[in-house]
């Protein structure tokens, strides 16, 4: 795949009422349904993935054309495990693929690769491809691609107190040091801003363990949309009407 097969003249005309300067600079996104679109047109769970990755592909092209900063997508969580085996299979395999086949258009587009999560639990060859392409593209400035895999928000923050805990107990911090700034240090996204928008497609209605700590204040944006069905205009309909919302951080309007 190559990220800039978008004709760029198309795209721009479907952004010429977004202000660049009102869009989100990191989005993270709940990637649901590739199940039941699987189910709706009765293919294995497995196509639907499949599918699913096409659709990330889409978004990683429109969200680096149009100048997302950063961009989470919630690949794999830490309770996908308990998945049948031969979907887990599949999925590190789609994984695999994507890191080993994607990684000359993450460096054509100038696209860094992260990760979060509890990734030692990936399968070996998934990790070394995985690595290879965080260390390929480290470098890159144009956009951070964060790809949450084996990821738990309560993992994390279980994580974090043990972390704080040690730290404490070797007298290292004390307890009213600890704030939230510190906490944030201390999270995997420690060096990456917390999500001005969150998309969950599919409809279901729940954050799913997903940035439990970073979505604090972060606009929620649910869709209907199966994730094999989401499409570059509905992303880019969503965008607008981030824009249009006030972000009031506890404070009063204007």
């Amino acid at each position: 795949m190559n990220f800039s097969t978008t004709d760029s003249i198309e795209l721009a005309s479907k952004n010429t009422d977004l202000e660049s300067a009102r869009l989100p600079s990191h989005i993270a996104i709940i990637m649901d349904g590739n199940g039941r679109w699987a189910k709706k047109h009765r293919l294995s769970r497995i196509k639907g993935h499949e599918k699913g990755a096409e659709t990330v592909r889409t978004v990683i092209r429109t969200s680096r054309e149009i100048g997302i900063s950063c961009l989470t997508l919630y690949a794999f969580s830490t309770e996908n495990w308990q998945r049948p085996k031969m979907e887990v299979a599949a999925l590190m395999s789609l994984l695999k693929r994507f890191f080993e086949k994607e990684q000359s258009a993450l460096m054509d587009n100038d696209i860094r690769l992260t990760a979060i999560g509890e990734t030692e639990r990936l399968p070996k060859n998934v990790q070394q491809s995985l690595n290879k392409t965080i260390s390929s593209t480290k470098k890159n400035k144009g956009m951070r691609l964060n790809l949450a895999l084996s990821y738990g928000g309560r993992a994390e923050i279980v994580k974090m107190v043990k972390e704080l805990a040690i730290k404490t107990a070797k007298g290292e911090i004390d307890t009213d040091s600890i704030t939230s700034e510190l906490i944030s240090q201390h999270l995997y996204t420690r060096d990456i801003p917390d999500p001005d928008l969150l998309i969950r497609t599919s409809g279901e209605m729940r954050i799913s363990n997903f940035l439990l700590w970073q979505i604090a204040y972060t606009e929620i944006f649910v869709t209907k949309t199966l994730w094999p069905d989401f499409s570059q205009d509905e992303f880019l309909r969503i965008l607008k009407d981030y824009q249009h919302r006030e972000r009031r951080f506890g404070k009063t309007g204007v």
